[in-house]
């Protein structure tokens, strides 16, 4: 079609000058609909019903946390230490294929017997709160929310490697493909609080293998990358030269108009969009994140609740600081991840004792100071926090002095957002091998975060790509408020 020998493509691209490049990718979307394409009803950003939550912050603990040595006390492994367990009152809590599975060294002597002996608690733990929540000696400033807090005992995964970590974001085995993380689904299915931030953040370093979120439902919601410096936030988010406001306005609007007539060009192509939406969002951000994460801002008692007053708590302090400055500007999603790196900081297959009194000291007191301040400044009834870790460790020893992997039976907990605090929920069974009572996959807990942020996740899937009923979970009812 043509009109005074004007081709209709080059007359959207002129027209287009004027506008965005989302905006003409609007455009051309509803173009498409009214013509009969193939599009699907993407999300109009508002909630399927009211939701009790506005803001997630999900914070990882890369590695797998021992859930013996932090909220699920056994008292039997102490008292049977160093006996197999064949040998304790608990030998009809094992099943061979299961031992085998969840990666417990399992030695027979001459006898045929198990000679993989249970490991004692490394640590003691107090109750805190009204509700009596047991939680271990590292941890007392965790404790001291207790109330705040549903713990939920009885979580179980599939992966039994740090593949876990990315099962734990997606819901998802990672030999079953790449699959949109539980921030990549709420990014896709809610609209911005506040248009000068990303909506999806993440902070901490990502492995390889957990580095994206969108993946099918595209790269424009993978969470932006972000560094608590306020020199120097994200990776090119800063001119690499000195330049005035007005010139890198004029190069930012040359580079809208380049970017709107290759948006014709190519309307559906998925990795253009999420570029010309990156540096729409880039220009702005550079004006807004300096100040989200000036510190000076703060009082010295703000600052040394998130422990920035010791070396050993301000790196993470100051991450668990930056969180409460974003979601209080309307940031919807902020994923931490603690300890990446190889297998995770948490990873504790020796010298666990060591390992997670040092970990446990870096994030304690800041994880604490977030929910206090959250708390007192209002923001924690409509925050919601997320504290988990791909799997737990194993009742048995693993060399001298540590712990293996473990995936039956591990804890998590949330804090906020519609969340009954003061809940203890779920169980493991006498040594903490198996999550008996009120199981819950990890999708029970994204279908938790999506229920109280007023998501259904069944609204929001795409043509082609049908989920199994794994996938959506069950909120965890008994912890909601």
């Amino acid at each position: 079609m043509s009109c005074h020998h004007t081709h209709r493509r080059a007359f959207l691209a002129d027209l287009g000058m004027g506008f965005t490049g989302l905006a003409l990718a609007a455009m051309l979307h509803k173009e498409a609909r009214a013509t009969g394409a193939e599009v699907w009803s993407l999300p109009d950003g508002k909630p399927h019903f009211p939701p009790k939550a506005k803001s997630v912050i999900w914070i990882f603990l890369n590695g797998g946390v021992s859930h013996l040595e932090t909220f699920d006390p056994k008292p039997p492994l102490t008292k049977f230490a160093g006996k197999s367990i064949s040998e304790t009152p608990f030998a009809h809590t094992q099943n061979p294929e299961k031992l085998k599975l969840a990666r417990v060294t399992v030695v027979n002597d001459a006898n045929g017997q198990q000679r993989n002996k249970l490991f004692a608690t490394q640590v003691g733990f107090k109750k805190y709160g009204q509700c009596g929540m047991d939680v271990s000696d590292w941890l007392p400033h965790i404790g001291s929310c207790a109330d705040d807090i549903a713990l939920v005992r009885s979580m179980y995964t599939t992966d039994d490697n740090h593949g876990a970590q990315t099962q734990f974001h997606t819901g998802r085995h990672m030999l079953d493909g790449e699959f949109p993380t539980l921030g990549a689904w709420v990014h896709y299915g809610l609209g911005t609080l506040n248009q000068n931030l990303p909506q999806f953040i993440s902070m901490g370093r990502r492995e390889y293998w957990n580095i994206k979120d969108g993946h099918y439902l595209g790269p424009e919601h993978d969470a932006v990358p972000l560094r608590v410096d306020p020199k120097n936030p994200l990776d090119y988010g800063k001119p690499e030269g000195p330049l005035t406001a007005e010139e890198q306005r004029i190069g930012f609007d040359l580079i809208g108009q380049l970017n709107t007539i290759r948006g014709v060009e190519y309307p559906n192509d998925p990795a253009l969009a999420a570029r010309i939406k990156s540096y729409e969002l880039a220009y702005r951000m550079q004006q807004s994140l300096p100040d989200a994460l000036n510190f000076s801002q703060e009082t010295a008692e703000t600052q040394a609740l998130y422990g920035l007053d010791r070396p050993e708590t301000r790196p993470f302090g100051e991450q668990m600081l930056a969180c409460r400055r974003l979601v209080e500007r309307g940031v919807r999603f902020i994923q931490v991840q603690h300890g990446a790196g190889g297998a995770g900081v948490w990873d504790a297959h020796g010298g666990l004792k060591k390992n997670h009194e040092r970990n446990c000291l870096a994030v304690d007191k800041p994880i604490a100071g977030l929910l206090k301040d959250l708390k007192r400044t209002g923001l924690l009834k409509e925050t919601l926090v997320v504290f988990a870790t791909e799997f737990g460790r194993t009742p048995g020893t693993q060399g001298s002095d540590g712990r293996d992997h473990h995936i039956f039976g591990f804890s998590v907990w949330l804090a906020g957002g519609g969340i009954k605090g003061g809940t203890i929920h779920g169980n493991t069974d006498e040594i903490g091998f198996h999550a008996v009572e009120d199981r819950h996959y990890v999708t029970d807990v994204h279908a938790t975060i999506l229920q109280q942020l007023g998501l259904d996740s069944r609204k929001l899937e795409v043509p082609g790509r049908k989920r199994l009923e794994i996938d959506h979970g069950n909120p965890i009812d008994a912890i909601i408020a």
